[in-house]
């Protein structure tokens, strides 16, 4: 009885001490994304005297004004309109492209296929760069949109080729078969039975391709000039020989990371749903 009596209290105690642990695993994890978050924030809303001051100021007038610099100097409604197309062009382009590539790789198993995609996306971006700025201009397509969607499918189509690689070995054979059976062409079967079937880890694809995108910053640098460039050069250009000018790229960048945030909230479930089904297995 007293041995049970022990093992009763021992169980209650460790759950206790495994619980404050994650608890604090999390918090460790979590307060330093926060606190860079909170003083990005805090930063766009000081002067420049006040972004520069030591101490630094955390009680302080906050100011709107490095919001309005950053709509009226810098053309940022230009800037987001670029970025929408630039990713939502390279995402559905990705789509276009890797879908039927993923299908394929995962019903042969063309795992070397998959590999080499996968090292041309740990590749540097910067190693892209060069090759693909004499390309283009070549071809006169620099500072086109045409040339920045082209240059974001290195980081857009092997997220979705690698995630719906996954995906796609999760669907029974069988279900494909039967459908063939039936008389659909290969090109039903992959539209009206794979891609409903993995609907969860689709949705993960479009997401993170659209937000990788979103946040290149290499390509729109050097492929793009005043017309084209993407919100990331917006941040830039708060950056001078003479100074920086931290209240407006503080504002920037909070104005750039804001929708990629409240996405990320509003779909998390849904990412992480994708990603645990198995689409990032090898």
């Amino acid at each position: 009885m007293e041995l049970l009596r022990s093992q009763g209290r021992t169980r209650p105690v460790s759950k206790i001490a495994a619980t404050a642990g994650y608890y604090a695993g999390v918090v460790a994890i979590c307060v330093p994304f926060v606190f860079v978050f909170l003083w990005m924030v805090m930063g766009a809303l000081k002067t420049q005297v006040q972004n520069t001051a030591y101490p630094p100021l955390w009680i302080f007038t906050p100011t709107l004004e490095n919001f309005r610099k950053v709509f009226v100097a810098n053309h940022f409604w230009t800037f987001i309109q670029n970025s929408v197309i630039v990713s939502g062009g390279a995402t559905l382009a990705a789509l276009a492209l890797g879908l039927p590539a993923a299908h394929a790789i995962a019903r042969y198993r063309q795992r070397g296929i998959a590999l080499g995609i996968l090292v041309a996306r740990m590749a540097p971006h910067l190693s892209y760069v060069v090759p693909f700025f004499i390309l283009f201009q070549r071809l006169g397509w620099i500072d086109t949109y045409l040339c920045m969607i082209l240059s974001h499918l290195v980081i857009t189509l092997p997220i979705v080729v690698w995630i719906m690689i996954g995906a796609f070995e999760d669907v029974p054979l069988e279900l494909e078969e039967a459908a063939r059976i039936d008389g659909c062409s290969r090109w039903r079967v992959f539209t009206r039975i794979s891609l409903p079937v993995c609907r969860t880890a689709l949705a993960t694809a479009v997401i993170l391709s659209f937000i990788f995108s979103w946040n290149n910053f290499i390509f729109a640098l050097i492929l793009t000039g005043p017309e084209r460039r993407t919100l990331p050069v917006a941040v830039f250009n708060f950056i001078t020989s003479d100074e920086i000018d931290w209240g407006g790229l503080s504002a920037a960048a909070t104005l750039i990371t804001l929708p990629i945030l409240l996405l990320i909230l509003l779909v998390q479930r849904h990412i992480v749903r994708g990603l645990t089904a198995g689409g990032l297995k090898e």
